[in-house]
C-alpha cells in the first residue's frame, strides 16, 4: 500500500483534509489544480467511468477552492466580477457564472453559491481567483472582505448518489433541487450540501466547514455507500467531456470569450448593473465572433487516455482551430472531442482534418453534448 509521504511536491503543494483518506482508498497518482494535490488515479479510468454512471463514486474536490466575499456591499461587488445576471438569485441558490476581464476574456468558471444576502462563495476552477477578487477590490470603492474559508468539498456523483445521501442525511434531502443547497452536519461535522457537480450526472458537493473532519467526513460517507456499490474515485474526463463541461485552462482561458463557448445565456449586457468587460462583450457580440466550440468525433483507434497537448485541426491544408479535450468514450464506443475553430467551418457534418497524437486523421462535427444534451439525468 502506497504511503501518503511518497507523494510530494515540498509544502507549496497544499494537501486537502481527504489526502490521507484517498491514499488509503488506493489514490495512486495525483495532479495539481489551484496549487493542491488532486487525486487522479485510482486505477483504471475507464472503471471509473462505469463506476460514476451505473453506482457512484466519491471524489476529493478540495481543490475547488473557495473565494468568500462578505460586507455591506458583497452583492454588488459579486455582480461586478460577471456578466450573469444575478438580481434575482436567492440565498440557498447556486448558479453557473463566468468571471471575465476588462477584454471579455474568461477568468474562470466557478458555481457561485449565496450563503446570505451579503455572504458569497465562489467555488473555483484551476485559476486563482481570490488575487483577482482582492485587486479588484483595492480600488472599487466597496466595502467587502474577501477572504478564503476554512471550506473543502467533496463529490458524490452517479446514479446511486440520492441513495447515499438519504442514508447520511435522510429522506427530506432528496427535495434538495438542482442548483440550490443547504446548511446542515453530520454527526456534529458543519457541512453545506449543494445539488451540483462536474459530471452531468445525479450528484451532490458536500462542503466540509471544518478541515480538522475531513478523514471522518470521507470514512462516514464510504461506509454508507458500500451497499450502493459506492467506490473512491477522481472526476471523469470521459464523462464530462461527453457532457460538453469545460475545463478550464484546456477548452478556455484568458483569451476566450463567453460567445465563442456558445455561452452567451450567462452574459447579460441589458441589465443596468455594471461589470467588468460590459464593454467588450457589447463590442464583441455586435462584431460576431471568429471562432467557436464544436463537438467532433475523431476517427481513429481508440484513445488510450485525454490528449495531453492541443491537436492542430486543418480544412483543405489551412490551420484553422485546434481540439482542446479529447478522450474515448466507451458508452458511444467513440473517440469525441471538444474543438475551437474557424467560425466559418464550424458547421454540423463539416470534415476537418485533425492531427492527433497518432498522426493525421478525420474529424466530423456534430452535436454537444455527445450524451444526455438536454442535461436530464443530473437535473432529475
Amino acid at each position: 500500500m502506497m504511503q501518503s509521504e511518497e507523494f510530494g511536491f515540498g509544502t507549496q503543494i497544499r494537501k486537502s483534509p481527504y489526502f490521507d483518506a484517498t491514499v488509503r482508498w488506493g489514490a495512486q497518482g495525483f495532479s495539481v489544480y489551484n496549487h493542491m494535490y488532486i487525486p487522479r488515479d485510482f486505477g483504471d479510468p475507464e472503471q471509473n467511468f462505469w463506476n460514476l454512471v451505473n453506482d457512484a463514486i466519491l471524489c476529493d474536490v478540495a481543490v475547488e477552492r473557495q473565494v468568500e466575499i462578505t460586507g455591506p456591499d458583497a452583492a454588488k461587488f459579486t455582480q461586478m466580477l460577471t456578466p450573469r445576471d444575478l438580481s434575482t438569485m436567492a440565498v440557498g441558490q447556486c448558479k453557473y457564472v463566468l468571471i471575465t476581464n476588462a477584454e471579455g476574456g474568461i477568468l474562470n468558471d466557478p458555481i457561485l453559491l449565496r450563503l446570505a444576502e451579503n455572504h458569497f462563495w465562489l467555488s473555483l476552477a484551476d485559476s486563482d481567483i481570490l488575487l483577482w477578487a482582492q485587486g479588484v477590490a483595492v480600488h472599487s470603492g466597496m466595502d467587502v472582505t474577501i477572504t478564503e474559508p476554512d471550506v473543502s468539498p467533496l463529490q458524490l456523483q452517479g446514479p446511486k448518489s440520492g441513495e447515499i445521501m438519504q442514508e447520511l442525511f435522510g429522506p427530506d434531502i432528496m427535495d434538495l433541487r438542482y442548483y440550490w443547497f443547504i446548511e446542515t452536519e453530520l454527526d456534529g461535522i458543519p457541512l453545506i450540501v449543494s445539488r451540483t457537480g462536474w459530471s452531468s450526472e445525479l450528484g451532490y458537493e458536500i462542503y466540509l466547514r471544518d478541515g480538522s473532519k475531513g478523514g471522518t467526513l470521507w470514512e462516514t460517507i464510504m461506509a454508507a455507500g458500500m451497499p450502493y456499490g459506492l467506490k473512491p474515485g477522481h472526476t471523469s474526463s470521459i464523462r464530462r467531456i461527453e457532457g460538453g463541461m469545460l475545463s478550464y485552462h484546456a477548452d478556455a482561458d484568458i483569451h476566450t470569450n463567453p460567445f465563442e463557448l456558445g455561452l452567451d445565456r450567462l452574459v447579460n449586457l441589458d441589465m443596468e448593473a455594471e461589470f467588468i468587460g460590459k464593454a467588450a462583450l457589447t463590442r464583441i457580440k455586435a462584431e460576431g465572433v471568429r471562432r467557436k466550440q464544436v463537438g467532433l468525433i475523431i476517427e481513429d483507434a481508440p484513445l488510450k487516455g485525454p490528449n495531453t497537448s492541443f491537436w492542430p485541426v486543418y480544412k483543405a491544408g489551412e490551420a484553422i482551430g485546434k481540439v482542446t479535450s479529447a478522450v474515448y468514450s466507451p458508452r458511444l464506443k467513440r473517440n469525441i472531442a471538444l474543438a475551437m475553430v474557424a467560425v466559418e467551418y464550424a458547421h454540423l457534418g463539416s470534415e476537418l482534418e485533425v492531427v492527433a497524437g497518432s498522426g493525421p486523421t478525420t474529424g466530423w462535427i456534430v452535436e454537444r453534448p455527445f450524451y444526455d444534451p438536454r442535461k436530464r439525468i443530473a437535473a432529475a
